[in-house]
């Protein structure tokens, strides 16, 4: 080897590059361990509605261990994540001696069953979590996997029935997927389940467009209107009151 100069140039670089790797290491160990770098303050960036300032220090607390460079910011990302008003968050160091946390909050948009304590928020994702003020919410019951879906149709039923006054309240699917309306009034829509030549957007424009006949042929408000028909639709109407008879009776003297 020594008599290979070449091979001596490499061997040399090679370990001039090591030790400068390792002081690079020791130096980067020693900056880390001083005091100026300890965890001084946690931010959270957005004003937040349901989450609350206590469910944060309660997510964060047990893993603000170390120091600027050595906390561990995906494990307080993920405990964050579980607070139950929490759709995303991600954490950012803030130099020299801070974190700051982002937090997105679920938007409900409606109930999700039926006592069942959960909502669906503005992306048809389903939750849990319980309102500190409650406000009036529409019903979606279904399946769970075909959320995104209906959240879909009851916007797009909001939007059509605007032209004849009246607004969704309740949106079921069924097992087979079969869409039924109930709205404001308490008028229940029979929509069927989505096909590529009939879809459930048609059905329910037939619907609006022959609202006006509907009230007309009933004589009032039907119950029930089926659009499930290909070309008509058919209606329930309320049964009418028993009529009562009977001999006055005299009372007690």
């Amino acid at each position: 080897m020594w008599n290979k100069p070449q091979l001596m140039t490499a061997v040399a670089d090679l370990l001039l590059a090591a030790a400068a790797a390792a002081l690079l290491v020791a130096g980067t160990v020693w900056v880390a361990r001083l005091p100026h770098f300890t965890l001084t303050q946690v931010v959270v960036t957005e004003a937040l509605t349901e989450v609350r300032r206590a469910d944060v220090e309660r997510a964060v607390s047990g893993l603000l261990r170390g120091n600027f460079f050595s906390a561990n910011v995906e494990a307080l990302r993920q405990s964050v994540e579980k607070i139950a008003w929490v759709r995303h968050a991600e954490v950012r160091r803030r130099w020299p001696s801070s974190l700051e946390i982002s937090i997105e909050e679920h938007q409900p948009v409606a109930v999700w069953g039926e006592g069942s304590g959960q909502m669906v928020n503005s992306h048809g994702e389903v939750f849990s979590a319980v309102m500190s003020v409650a406000r009036p919410l529409p019903l979606l019951h279904g399946p769970l996997g075909v959320a995104p879906d209906m959240l879909g149709y009851y916007r797009e039923s909001v939007e059509m029935l605007q032209a004849v006054g009246r607004t969704p309240k309740v949106l079921t699917v069924s097992p087979r997927l079969a869409v039924q309306l109930k709205l404001d009034d308490g008028m229940v829509i029979e929509l069927g389940r989505q096909q590529p030549k009939v879809p459930i957007r048609m059905r329910l424009q037939r619907f609006v467009d022959y609202y006006p006949s509907v009230l007309t042929v009933a004589k009032g408000r039907p119950t029930v209107v089926d659009m499930r028909y290909p070309n008509g639709f058919a209606l329930r109407l309320a049964a009418a009151p028993a009529a009562v008879t009977g001999t006055e009776s005299k009372g007690k003297q």
